[in-house]
């Protein structure tokens, strides 16, 4: 044979294989680019819900005891929050049929308050009419609750202050583990230690059982709207739970999608924890006409042209740090 005959022997058993392999590369691409869009869609969407956590018209109550971490979440801000961006992300703002289908890939939504949280899932309701339907509603507020077997009752919050209902007595009482433990006879609250390991292992649980129960009954709606997807609750570690229970915050699952040969399986957390970030001056030394960047009372020799959020970005715009006496006294 010629060489150009195994040329053409080569060309026609190889050039299939080929061709398939990069079909195959390309729908491959493809498959990544779906999951990606919706992955970042969904992160995106639970960190602006997360914001706005933190937005509330009325914070005129108060604790009785300072702490940083007690701040009533606005559920229904936040999720309308979280709607909006998912939708605008996904390009589907104006389309409620797209928004309507998305929505069955959505088993729920939880929302971690102070002192309990909501689940935002998929219900069952009677109609006006008569006829029993389905629809996304928040479930009432579940408090973070531990029981022993003599009966006492406790009500956990996000950090050490609680309720307490002592059997013995029949009485409530509320404060600081350090400060009713000493004089109390529930023996949870005589152990600084344990209690924090009971009521962090006690709010993730109830979190856990409770979005488990509403992501499995939402396979009941979800076979009714044609999706055969088994909804479940993905395995998630232990570190990210109990992160998730540090501040108020909000965790929100895709499930079931369509993506090649795949579905989506995904969860995103979005904290709504205040942080106060300190402001970095940069501008002109007065006396010298050097571009310094400085924080507090050392930026007041300076001619400020623009504000920064970090040292680092400061830098990187052609700033350097300016050396500060005032802190040290001088």
């Amino acid at each position: 044979m010629k060489i150009t005959d195994y040329c053409l022997v080569f060309i026609v058993i190889f050039f299939p294989v080929f061709l398939i392999v990069g079909y195959h590369v390309q729908d491959q691409q493809d498959v990544e680019y779906t999951e990606l869009k919706y992955v970042t869609a969904l992160r995106t969407a639970v960190q602006d819900a997360g914001s706005m956590l933190n937005v509330n018209e009325r914070q005129d109550f108060e604790s009785g005891y300072s702490s940083a971490k007690f701040f009533k979440a606005d559920k229904e801000l936040a999720l309308d929050a979280f709607y909006r961006s998912l939708y605008a992300n996904l390009g589907i703002e104006g389309d409620e049929a797209a928004q309507q289908t998305l929505d069955g890939y959505i088993p729920a939504i939880m929302v971690v308050d102070y002192d309990g949280y909501w689940v935002y899932s998929e219900v069952e309701y009677l109609g006006v009419d008569g006829e029993v339907y389905a629809k996304h509603l928040w479930q009432p507020k579940k408090p973070y609750s531990y029981s022993d077997k003599a009966g006492n009752l406790i009500h956990f919050t996000l950090d050490n202050v609680m309720e307490a209902y002592d059997a013995a007595s029949g009485t409530w009482t509320r404060g600081l583990q350090r400060e009713l433990g000493p004089t109390s006879s529930i023996p949870l609250l005589q152990d600084g230690e344990r209690f924090e390991q009971v009521r962090r292992t006690t709010i993730v649980q109830a979190i856990e059982n409770d979005l488990a129960n509403n992501i499995n009954r939402h396979n009941e709606f979800a076979a009714r709207n044609g999706i055969s997807y088994v909804f479940t609750l993905p395995l998630i570690s232990r570190e990210e739970w109990n992160n998730s229970i540090d501040d108020i915050g909000i965790m929100a699952f895709i499930q079931g999608i369509p993506v090649g040969d795949q579905a989506l399986n995904n969860y995103a957390l979005g904290s709504g924890r205040l942080v106060k970030s300190a402001v970095i001056r940069a501008g002109v030394d007065s006396r010298t006409g050097i571009h310094y960047y400085s924080r507090g009372d050392c930026a007041d020799d300076l001619e400020v042209l623009e504000t920064f959020t970090s040292p680092k970005e400061a830098a990187a715009n052609g700033y350097f740090e300016k050396p500060c006496t005032r802190a040290f006294g001088w």
